[in-house]
């Protein structure tokens, strides 16, 4: 069962990543979407976990440079 699950939310993951960057270019929230993909993935995967916190810490610097 545990596995069963596990492949489920990796592939949740994968098809949320993949409609995301489609969103780039088509209508809908793409950033969002692959922002959520990715914390669903980085339980599972470090390479996930790691653009997770990179993007993280972009945001943090961007808004640290907007309000000054």
């Amino acid at each position: 069962m545990n596995a069963v699950l596990r492949f489920a939310k990796i592939a949740s993951g994968f098809l949320l990543l993949a409609a995301g960057i489609a969103m780039i270019a088509l209508p809908g929230p793409g950033w969002l979407t692959i922002v959520a993909a990715l914390a669903i993935l980085a339980g599972e995967f470090l390479w996930a976990r790691r653009l997770l916190d990179r993007l993280k810490s972009q945001v943090s610097r961007l808004r640290r440079r907007g309000t000054s």
